[in-house]
């Protein structure tokens, strides 16, 4: 990153909340039992939900410089590759339920699969509303295949711009030596409730997360600019490699009068249930 850049982290100063035990337990089938990819061929790509969260109520959380930028590169990345974008800005968890209960409980028979980011500040376990923390699963928890049959089977994925803890990563240099050798330069089917997730965090867990308060976060830079040249040309998985390599090499914490934030690290964290490969195409 270039010199005397602004950078700031995405952490807080714990709240859980849990929805009842799941009804339905028959659904749809969108593809065949052994498909290798799932189905993107359906009416609608599915609808993109963007929680934006820049002004708190809680006296310890600063605002969060930057998350606009990230809010307006996801809303034009997502559009191109045909979601149908919903914006909610500094809501409080309340509202957040809300909106998520609303959502899951659309019909989604003829939409590909759903998207839900978050921005906003966080610690390890928990993500922070306008007004109060929460845990992750009380948002994805919506969206298993028992409490959303019309998802079932169909890929649900979860992009998180937030800290998980107040480590830092120093991050180590590797260098070429002469040990090296290299001197210079078809019939129904049962599947889990839980199957069919991606939830990409901008971090790992214990660690910060970073956000240049001009371009946005390192994350949503680096998702944004793979999803634009190649989201149509690889798997979601391979894209998110790519993505974890642009943050890991291409970024680094600039605050030569802060020394103990000064030339910090960053990757990616991805925990994947998804069984089959995801690919957006050009069908839409």
């Amino acid at each position: 990153m270039e010199n005397n850049e602004i950078v700031s982290k995405d952490c807080g100063d714990a709240f859980g909340f849990a929805r009842g035990e799941p009804q339905a337990r028959f659904a749809k089938m969108p593809v065949e039992r052994y498909a290798a990819k799932y189905n993107m061929k359906h009416k609608n790509r599915g609808v993109a939900i963007i929680f934006n969260h820049e002004h708190f109520d809680i006296p310890s959380l600063k605002s969060r410089a930057g998350t606009n930028v990230d809010c307006e590169n996801l809303c034009y990345t997502f559009k191109q590759l045909s979601f149908e974008v919903h914006v909610y800005k500094d809501k409080k968890f309340k509202d957040i339920q809300l909106v998520i209960d609303q959502i899951a409980n659309k019909d989604h028979s003829e939409n590909d699969c759903i998207i839900i980011t978050i921005l906003s500040h966080g610690e390890f376990g928990y993500i922070y509303a306008k007004d109060v923390q929460y845990k992750l699963e009380s948002i994805w928890h919506y969206f298993t295949a028992a409490n959303c049959p019309s998802l079932a089977g169909k890929p649900k994925l979860f992009f998180i711009q937030a800290c998980q803890g107040e480590q830092l990563d120093s991050g180590i240099t590797l260098s070429k030596t002469e040990t090296d050798g290299m001197i210079g330069d078809n019939m129904s089917y049962r599947i889990p409730i839980h199957a069919d997730f991606l939830i990409a965090c901008s971090t790992v867990p214990g660690f910060y997360s970073w956000r240049n308060t001009t371009k946005g976060s390192w994350f949503m830079q680096s998702l944004c600019a793979e999803l634009n040249l190649h989201g149509k040309k690889y798997d979601i998985l391979t894209l998110l490699t790519f993505v974890c390599q642009r943050v890991a090499l291409d970024f680094e914490s600039n605050t030569p009068d802060y020394p103990i934030m000064h030339q910090q690290k960053q990757i990616p964290c991805i925990t994947t249930m998804l069984t089959r490969i995801l690919h957006f195409g050009d069908d839409k």
